[in-house]
């Protein structure tokens, strides 16, 4: 987008406050009823980076309705699917450029524009679980970290906020049984972000493919393998018809949240109590978005093994431990950039105090399950 075309957008959105307000101000002296009713609402232009069909789409609507319900109807979300504007991997940009409002993504997607993207999204993590590094975002220094890579290193124009702690994500979908890292050499992969180079270091060949793309992408032969994120949204996209060896459990990918960003002309017009209402909605959507992957992604993963003859597995103990030992070679070469060891100390720091806490406090769960469903697990 133009210096021009950015002015004019800039304008226009100006004019849609302003003018709403103005008309809300008139009606309401001629009619003595509430401003609000005569405004029109600002339409917040929202494009994901998925499919229309994946339960994701589910998650962004959930934001939605509690912006659009906690706003009074002063704001409006046009939610649109990855594609609807620009590409999945192109909604960061489109956000900085105004050719969109609001974007709702991972961080890994935009990786490409700084390794260290990945960080805030899926980094080695150390030990810390999604909730743990979800934490660091909001009390460990991590947003401050966020804002000075976006912005001051990248200058980017963008406001961000962080919400759903993923469950880690599945080692993913295989034709045949692996059970150690020598069944894996070779491999075209489908994976994003530092998983990338990760997986790269132990013997894979990496494609990075939106989600919209892996199951074409394993018809045709360009990769054998792959992950996205999850029991649902894999079924919804048919992962199932192109395999049948489903791996649970995995280090490459064991955190990462929602990216919300915003443009950052759009978000500072706003009122206050509207830019409040979009960054506080992340941590509501947060909350229901953690029920519905609960319910849902236990249902689908079930309905696998159950109706679509998947055979559900955990990594190996061995590609596990190849997969730490990779991290600490990539750890090492990413220290190199002082920004990067920044990132890293800080997040180092965070889980070791506060997993600490979590691992020595947490109680043994597998212990309690098989307890009362005696010999389900299988592990």
């Amino acid at each position: 987008m133009t210096a021009i075309e950015k002015k004019a957008a800039y304008s226009r959105r100006s004019f849609l406050r302003t003018g709403a307000l103005a008309g809300g101000a008139a009606a309401g002296s001629m009619l003595a009823a509430p401003a609000v009713l005569a405004q029109s609402p600002i339409v917040m232009k929202m494009q994901t980076s998925w499919p229309a069909s994946d339960i994701w789409m589910d998650f962004a609507r959930e934001y939605v309705t509690r912006v659009e319900e906690m706003s009074g109807g002063r704001l409006r979300v046009d939610l649109l699917p990855a594609g609807a504007v620009v590409g999945a991997f192109q909604v960061m940009d489109a956000v900085h450029d105004g050719v969109i409002d609001a974007s709702h993504s991972v961080s890994a997607y935009w990786y490409g524009k700084s390794k260290a993207a990945s960080f805030f999204g899926t980094g080695p993590v150390f030990g810390g679980s999604a909730t743990t590094m979800l934490g660091w975002f909001y009390q460990g220094g991590g947003q401050d970290l966020y804002r000075e890579l976006t912005q001051d290193i990248l200058g980017m124009n963008i406001v961000g906020f962080y919400g759903f702690p993923m469950p880690a994500q599945p080692f993913g979908w295989f034709k045949s049984e692996v059970n150690g890292v020598a069944d894996i050499q070779g491999f075209k992969y489908r994976t994003v972000g530092l998983a990338a180079d990760l997986l790269q270091a132990m013997g894979m060949s990496v494609a990075q493919l939106p989600g919209g793309e892996i199951v074409p992408a394993m018809e045709r032969g360009v990769i054998d393998a792959f992950e996205f994120n999850n029991p649902s949204s894999d079924r919804r996209f048919g992962a199932q018809d192109v395999a049948k060896n489903y791996y649970l459990s995995s280090y490459h990918q064991a955190s990462e949240s929602f990216e919300y960003t915003f443009n950052r002309d759009f978000y500072e017009d706003l009122e206050p109590d509207l830019q409040a209402i979009l960054k506080y909605a992340v941590e509501a959507a947060s909350t229901s978005n953690t029920a519905l992957a609960l319910r849902q992604y236990s249902a689908d993963l079930a309905a696998l093994a159950s109706e679509n003859g998947v055979q559900v597995r955990r990594t190996p103990t061995e590609i596990l431990s190849g997969q730490l030992e990779a991290w600490d070679r990539l750890i090492t070469d990413l220290e190199g950039d002082a920004f990067f060891k920044k990132v890293l100390d800080s997040q180092r720091a965070w889980v070791e105090q506060v997993s600490y806490y979590e691992l020595m406090n947490e109680a043994d769960l597998r212990l309690a399950y098989e307890h009362y469903f005696p010999g389900k697990l299988q592990l």
